[in-house]
């Protein structure tokens, strides 16, 4: 229905907005008869102007076979969306909806993530007992949680304090909430109950327990209070007063009499006392004889308060007292002295008394709490994910076995005290650059170590500062910590499944491990997690970093062994390389080895010989991750790449999702591949993170969503997927490595799954956490590496087999969400220069004019009509369509309307449509001829300026020379061709067309940080023109010589056979368009229309290559020894272009517009003599006509770089511009309270806190 639906709609637009509307002005165009032409007509005899019909229908015919890509685009979108609804996505996004849901959670975590016996299942419904126990579980659920996000400085201490839940204990008679749902109740409690004036009890209790909350949060003190101050006190006599106290309440509360009986006046003079009390209770004294008359002190001052101000008659209790005592006096002296100081060290007890204290003491709301956005979005996503299907959890013992895999090379492992403190170009440090970027999880950080009683006083302040930037980076250390969570949820599971309820109740962190079955208990835990779980890193060049001489690797070897000293579970895969004695002959032999941590070093598990090196056989990653697969364990394979992080609330999941595997389906195939959603955690730093965050997230949730139901067609895109691992090592394992064909190697593992007969399920109630590309340069190399892959994968036998293999309908899924996106976004690009290049030909040749001055004609506006749509598609408003249905779903279609107009106003449609280019490039050269290769695109922190030479560099071929040649095109149409000016839709898509230009030509220096600084300008411009100038050779590196970069231009060129080159000089051939159109409307032909005009202009353009030719050789020949001959050469040579000019314009008729009409006729020329020697390199080398095509093409570089460069010059020259383009690039930051400008400006603190 999906696609029939689709098609219904895509047939019926394109034949009656397209089709039809051309279909009349054809016919009468095919009747028309053109006698007047402007340049010489080639096909004199030719009949029906077929032509114009080619260049009116071509463009057409194009956008037919792309715009199937705009209405996947809106089908997915409202398929996806309401699948996401259905899901129950989005349901809880907010910490308001979380705090009115919040007293549901608990039901909804028994019913998903406990596991329960079949006895247990059956009964559902629960008694006192197993209520309590079950709110004892979440409790220690919620608060691991709590405290992972307090290790991870996104809270602080009283946040922490605040979202803590209590273990249950059987003394309270409710449920005790976190103090986030019931903070300032108390406060606003006794205010109100002192401002009640009157003397009916029901009225004041109604008051109360119209807040629920408030009414917990009254008896759960009042509870809470007798508890501690009844196990405080030693004497028995003063625990008679305390419950002689509570009985009167109780008893006045029974018999509606309590207003009468205590005064509510006095209650906020006990509040601030008992507050007092609580905190003196938590500090902590080293000498107790000091300590104890404190105590003492303010517990006779609170009986005395409670007797005197806030009882009626308090005195009889006193007196009640009194009688059971022999010595009224010394009793008298004696009451309330004997307390119970060891209590005062006891955790469980302590943690009731911080938890009363927060009660008593927060005077304001904690709707903010928490403060971190981060902190926000992960406790809202885990409560909506209770309320999502997802099948029950095992039991641990019954749960299936498990293995994590993440591939390594020599990315970073933990910053080094260096790199934090090394300062950039602009005097910028990682260290400062994180402090403001977040400084609240800065402040957290400083509040934690600082914490004398969580034990960082002996540790080295510069290793946590290392630890606490390199986990807000994207190092394998942050991986590594993510991943371990996996095994401390298996620990907390185990506990609460084993564990006797009496431990449970006292909670997972207070228990007593030295008790003899609680230690059974957790070395049981252990043993059956070490089953479940384990985790590899494939550190490819683990072995020769540590033998290497570098300070890097070694540093990072250095690193990599700490981890698996912190993480005794962690296991490390490398290549080992040696030298052995073979048959009396010295040979290198390779082998796969597994360490794990020892008590100092690595100790050595496994070793396995391998038949060669495996790296230098395939591609890097996927035989990285195929060498050491041999060493993971369990049913299930989990590929995490390393740039990705985990969340212990999301490993508490794990065991649920593994289910799927088992889990009983319609279908009689089990999933092979389990796909799991994506949190894009790079998305707060600029822009451009914020923009590739936006369309990362749209694709791994609501692109994936529909891949996988109901299209059937979700492959494995990336790495948080889980293998069925048996049937994958069974059927070639989980990675193509084939060379150059399976550069994008996690895609062809997923056709591999599909062609053994696998499928692929996607699954959204469980995220893991990816970083992603923040600098323009990275995403550009990332898209590069991607679109390469696409072209690879367009050219594989895999493809071509799931082709053969699926019905019609699912191969149309398969087409629109891989190739066909790649190959539509070619399209896309190669429509407009259809378009202008046909509108070109109808110019040039006069057909337009002549066609259009017919009153029969007027077919303008229906071709306006058919190119709407690819307007649409090329300004990049395609990509936002799942990315606001998405952010609507689960932030609110109001934050999503908000973002889409801030993303518009950052210019995200700029960088959308400068990626366009990007992939409609590297796409298509990779279809022409091969050799796409693997781009490191750098994963750290961005926020230096490129050098102009850098961005030449990296956009001359893929956005530049494009983005001119289009320029040009428009340029020529607007002068030759001054029709249709009037038509507001033709101005649409003219203007988008400019917009596409304008993107391609200077997206990288809007993106680019201080990109309109004056200085940066210059420094640029002087960088640019000496590597424009340096010589190139042997072991020159590109970004040091012009030559060296040109050369490597070329070099798909060198590897690229006949078809190739052919098809490169064939395209080469429609620059020549603008010479034989352009000679002929120049005022020096008067009018002609002879082919004599044209040879001319060859004559023209034969003579300038010849002078080029004449500077090449004298600057061989005359540039060293004879400098003043070579200088005359040059003389002459412009002496005789002044004189020629001089005739042409006195005795020929040429003016100053011919001038700029040529220039505008030969560039072209020149760039197709340029990309034919290219494309001819081995012949025009053997005839010595390389040298004068090298200048040729250094000349044009010139005239380029000027071009783009001149236009940032003058924006550089007004400093507003560049404080736009920094709010510009930074607003997310900007809108958090951040200080962007001041780390670009380089006004560094040197006061910056550091941790004491």
């Amino acid at each position: 229905m999906f696609w029939i639906m689709l098609l219904i709609s895509k047939l019926a637009f394109s034949y009656y907005v397209e089709i039809l509307p051309l279909v009349g002005p054809t016919k009468l165009i095919m009747q028309l008869t053109v006698d007047t032409y402007a340049w010489p007509e080639l096909f004199p005899n030719g009949t029906h102007n077929f032509g114009v019909i080619v260049a009116i229908w071509a463009p057409i015919v194009l956008v037919y076979f792309m715009d199937g890509q705009i209405w996947y685009a809106i089908y997915s979108t409202i398929y996806g969306g309401i699948l996401g609804a259905f899901s129950h996505l989005g349901e809880i996004r907010t910490l308001g909806m979380l705090r009115s849901r919040f007293e549901s959670v608990p039901t909804a975590f028994r019913e998903r993530l406990v596991a329960l016996s079949k006895e247990k299942a059956e009964n559902s419904h629960l008694d006192d007992v197993a209520a309590r126990k079950n709110i004892a579980k979440f409790s220690q659920v919620w608060n691991e949680f709590v405290h992972s996000l307090r290790l991870e400085d996104l809270i602080s201490h009283r946040e922490r304090d605040l979202l803590l839940v209590p273990y249950t204990s059987s003394r309270v008679s409710v449920v005790q909430w976190p103090p986030f749902l019931l903070a300032s109740k108390i406060p606003i409690a006794v205010d109100m109950a002192k401002d009640f004036t009157r003397k009916e009890d029901s009225e004041l209790f109604k008051k109360i327990q119209h807040d629920e909350y408030m009414h917990y949060a009254v008896i759960e003190c009042y509870e809470t209070l007798r508890e501690i101050l009844t196990d405080l006190l030693d004497d028995r006599d003063d625990k008679f007063v305390i419950n002689e106290i509570c009985k009167r309440v109780e008893t006045s509360i029974e018999q509606h009499r309590f207003l009468i009986e205590f005064r509510m006046s006095g209650l906020p003079v006990l509040h601030d006392k008992l507050e007092k009390f609580l905190k003196l209770l938590l500090t902590d004294y080293d000498d107790v004889e000091l300590y104890k008359p404190r105590i003492i002190n303010f517990l006779q001052d609170i009986i005395e308060i409670i007797t005197q101000d806030v009882m009626v008659d308090g005195h009889d209790v006193l007196k009640r007292s009194d009688l059971h005592h022999q010595d009224d006096e010394s009793k008298r002296e004696q009451r309330f002295e004997k307390i119970n100081i060891p209590l005062l060290h006891n955790k469980s007890w302590r943690e009731k008394v911080v938890r009363l204290s927060v009660l008593f003491s927060e005077k304001e709301s904690a709707i903010n709490v928490p403060m971190n956005l981060e902190a926000r979005r992960r406790m809202a996503f885990f409560a909506n994910s209770l309320f999502m299907t997802m099948p029950s959890a095992p039991e641990v013992r019954n749960m299936l076995s498990f293995s994590v895999l993440t591939p390594y090379f020599k990315e970073d492992v933990l910053y080094s005290w260096e790199e934090l403190n090394e300062d950039n170009e602009d005097g910028i440090s990682i260290l400062f650059y994180l402090e403001k970027i977040y400084p609240d999880e800065w402040t957290n950080f400083l509040e934690r170590i600082n914490d004398p009683k969580l034990g960082y006083a002996s540790k080295d302040d510069k290793e946590l500062i290392r630890h606490w930037v390199s986990y807000r980076g994207q190092t394998l250390s942050r991986t590594v910590r993510g991943m371990m969570y996996y095994r401390q949820a298996l620990d907390l599971q185990c506990f609460l499944e084993y564990a006797l309820d009496s431990a449970i109740f006292k909670g997972y962190r207070t228990i007593d491990r030295s008790d003899v079955h609680n230690k059974a208990t957790f070395d049981y835990s252990q043993a059956l997690t070490d089953l479940k779980f384990t985790y590899v890193v494939s550190c490819q060049v683990y072995g020769a970093q540590k033998k290497s001489s570098d300070d890097r690797d070694r540093s990072c070897a250095s690193n990599i062994l700490n981890l698996m000293l912190t993480y005794p579970s962690l296991r490390v895969a490398y290549i080992d390389e040696r030298d052995e004695k073979v048959g009396g002959k010295s040979e290198k032999i390779y082998y796969s080895v597994l360490v794990k941590g020892g008590d100092k070093l690595d100790e050595e598990i496994y070793r396995i010989k391998l038949p060669g090196p495996p790296t230098e056989i395939g591609e890097g990653k996927p035989e990285n991750q195929n060498h050491a697969i041999i060493f993971t364990r369990g049913e299930a394979l989990q590929t995490i790449d390393m740039n990705q992080d985990n969340y212990f609330e999301e490993a508490f999941k794990m065991r649920n999702v593994l289910e799927e595997f088992q889990k009983p389906r319609h279908v009689r195939r089990k999933p092979t591949i389990l796909g799991l959603r994506e949190h894009i955690f790079t998305g707060s730093v600029s822009s451009l993170a914020w923009f590739m965050s936006n369309q990362e997230t749209s694709f791994v949730t609501i692109g994936q969503r529909v891949l996988a139901n109901p299209l059937r067609v979700r492959f494995h895109y990336g790495h948080p997927d889980i293998f069925d691992r048996l049937f994958h090592i069974t059927r070639g394992g989980i990675s193509k490595a084939s060379r150059i064909i399976n550069l994008s190697e996690d895609i062809f593992s997923g056709f591999n799954s599909t062609l053994r007969g696998g499928y692929v399920t996607h699954h959204e109630y469980i995220q893991v956490g990816k970083g992603r590309d923040v600098g323009m340069n990275q995403i550009s190399l990332f898209e590069a590496k991607v679109a390469n892959g696409n072209g690879e994968q367009t050219l594989s036998r895999d493809v071509y087999r799931l082709g053969r293999r699926f019905d019609f309908y699912r191969m149309l899924s398969f087409y629109f969400t891989t190739v066909g996106f790649y190959f539509c976004s070619m399209i896309t690009v190669l429509t407009v220069y259809v378009f202008l290049y046909g509108r070109l030909y109808m110019a040039l040749s006069g057909l337009e004019m002549a066609i259009i001055e017919n009153p029969t004609i007027h077919q303008s506006k229906a071709l306006e009509d058919a190119l709407a749509t690819q307007s649409v598609f090329q300004i990049g408003l395609l990509l936002v369509l799942p990315m606001v249905m998405e952010i609507g779903l689960e932030r609110g279609f109001r934050t999503a309307l908000g973002d889409l107009i801030i993303m518009q106003l950052q210019l995200a449609s700029v960088f959308f449509t400068f990626q366009l280019g990007t992939k409609a490039h590297y796409y298509g050269r990779t279809i022409l001829h091969g050799g796409s290769k693997y781009r490191a695109t750098g994963r750290g922190f961005v926020v230096f300026h490129a050098k102009f030479a850098d961005n030449y560099r990296r956009y001359s071929r893929s956005h530049f020379v494009k983005g001119l040649e289009l320029f040009i095109l428009l340029i020529v149409y607007e002068a030759y061709a001054d029709t249709y000016l009037s038509s507001g839709l033709y101005f649409f898509i003219t203007w988008s067309m400019w917009f596409l230009v304008a993107s391609w030509l200077f997206a990288p220096f809007v993106f680019n940080p201080s990109g309109f600084d004056w200085q940066k300008t210059v420094d640029d411009w002087t960088d640019w023109k000496r590597w424009m100038g340096n010589r190139g050779g042997i072991g020159i590196q590109p970004d040091k010589s012009w030559e060296s970069w040109w050369d490597g231009e070329q070099e798909h060129l060198k590897y690229t056979d006949i078809r190739g080159r052919i098809l490169e000089i064939l395209l080469a051939c429609r620059f020549f368009v603008y010479q034989f159109g352009i000679v002929y409307h120049l005022d020096i032909a008067h009018n002609s229309r002879s082919l004599l005009v044209y040879g001319l202009s060859w004559v023209v353009m034969a003579t300038v290559l010849l002078v080029l030719k004449m500077i090449s050789m004298g600057r061989r020949r005359f540039g060293t020894d004879f400098q003043l001959m070579f200088r005359i050469l040059k003389g002459l040579l412009f002496l005789g272009f002044i004189s020629v000019m001089t005739v042409l314009f006195v005795v020929c008729g040429l003016t100053v517009s011919d001038v700029f009409a040529s220039i505008l006729a030969f560039l072209p020329t020149g760039w197709a003599f340029l990309l034919i020697g290219q494309a001819c390199r081995p012949m025009l080398k053997g005839v010595g006509f390389w040298d004068p095509i090298k200048e040729l093409a250094r000349a044009y570089e010139y005239i380029m770089g000027i071009v783009i460069l001149m236009p940032i010059a003058l924006l550089s020259w007004f400093p507003f511009v560049s404080e736009f383009q920094t709010r510009l690039l930074f607003n997310q930051a900007f809108s958090r309270g951040l200080q962007i400008s001041m780390i670009l400006a380089g006004k560094k603190d040197k006061g910056t806190p550091m941790p004491t």
